[in-house]
């Protein structure tokens, strides 16, 4: 205790004295991220990006596999990373389809450190296995995006292109067995639960995808031809709802408002367009700032001490025409234009709670 107060001092001396500070880590923190998207998934692909972008700012190690949607092949990838000669520090995965309970049973003898990220264990299962730091003492916490507020953020901003008048409203969710897909379904019942004049039509899973989601909205607007509004979970969904609608000869973002969720080139720049009329964006990020809690954990700065264990980033929100051109410009700079190390405890030691959200790259 003694040495860690006596270096917060020194830290804290050099910052006053305005004299550049590195924060001191026994060793680069070695990571290993289970991914459970595929390796040529534009979303999953992003997101991986992020977090490479913040392993090199913050000198970490980080190795990624790609589960390609398949919970036999995720698993087999935790197995082997088990049985590595050269273990890594921490393993981060997802609760994907609700695999998390799976993982933390494989790692429970491990001194491997889990960490949930994008989707934690829900609160059903938390209820038979324990939350972080409970019976699984190794898994030492996550950090979840806000999907049930994009959820309703998305249902709101599209209820209000109606003005007064009642609508119609199709849903495209995601995979059903999926946190992520569930919580953004929660934002939209609440949304709809505050305007009774618009009335959901049907939901539909269309698994994140585009040809999927097309040939169900295609069916959909055939049979519901009155439909105004169509809520879709992610951007790919949205596109493919967008497919089906200028087939039927309507416009997008007059005759019918669609939503997206993402912040792909091609979603920002139909956001531009007018062609997606409500899009929210910035959870393609999450895995990074993710990389420097555990840096800031690995360094001696318990990032529970800093916002909780266990946490919820804003880092969904509403993007508009003009935030979408400057997303787009961010995106397209080398490293997003961000020093991760800004937002470390570690390398700011006055920093009460983590500040993870959107504004970075809309500065």
């Amino acid at each position: 205790m003694f040495r860690w107060v006596v270096r917060y001092l020194l830290l804290a001396t050099l910052l006053m004295l305005g004299v550049g500070v590195q924060a001191a880590v026994p060793k680069p923190a070695s990571v290993v991220f289970l991914n459970p998207g595929h390796a040529n998934e534009p979303f999953w692909v992003s997101y991986s990006e992020f977090m490479q972008e913040a392993a090199r700012d913050l000198g970490m190690q980080l190795h990624i596999v790609y589960g390609a949607r398949d919970t036999a092949k995720l698993l087999a990838a935790a197995r082997k990373v088990l049985e590595s000669s050269e273990p890594p520090d921490y393993l981060m995965f997802v609760n994907e389809q609700y695999v998390g309970p799976e993982i933390l049973r494989l790692f429970a003898q491990s001194p491997i450190k889990v960490f949930a990220v994008h989707s934690t264990l829900t609160a059903e299962q938390q209820a038979l296995v324990g939350a972080s730091r409970e019976q699984y003492r190794n898994w030492i916490g996550s950090l979840v995006p806000n999907d049930e507020e994009a959820g309703y953020l998305m249902a709101s901003a599209l209820i209000e292109s109606l003005g007064q008048r009642s609508g119609e409203l199709l849903a495209l969710s995601g995979v059903r067995h999926t946190p992520s897909a569930s919580l953004r379904q929660q934002g939209l019942a609440r949304a709809l639960a505050e305007h009774p004049h618009v009335r959901l039509q049907q939901l539909v899973y269309g698994e994140w995808s585009r040809k999927r989601a097309y040939e169900q909205a295609r069916a959909l607007l055939q049979r519901r031809p009155g439909t105004d509004l169509i809520w879709s979970a992610n951007d790919e969904m949205a596109f493919g709802a967008l497919q089906a609608v200028t087939e039927r000869g309507l416009v997008p973002g007059k005759d019918v408002h669609i939503s997206g969720l993402n912040s792909s080139e091609q979603v920002l720049q139909a956001r531009i367009d007018g062609r997606i009329s409500v899009l929210v964006a910035g959870h393609n990020s999450l895995g990074a700032w993710a990389l420097v809690m555990l840096y800031d954990y690995h360094a001696g700065y318990d990032f529970s001490q800093h916002g909780g264990k266990d946490q919820v980033a804003p880092v969904l929100q509403l993007i508009d025409a003009a935030q979408a051109r400057q997303l787009l410009k961010r995106l397209a700079i080398p490293g997003y234009g961000i020093d991760f190390r800004r937002y470390s405890v570690a390398y700011q030691p006055d920093m009460k709670h983590y500040d993870f959200n959107l504004h970075a790259l809309l500065e």
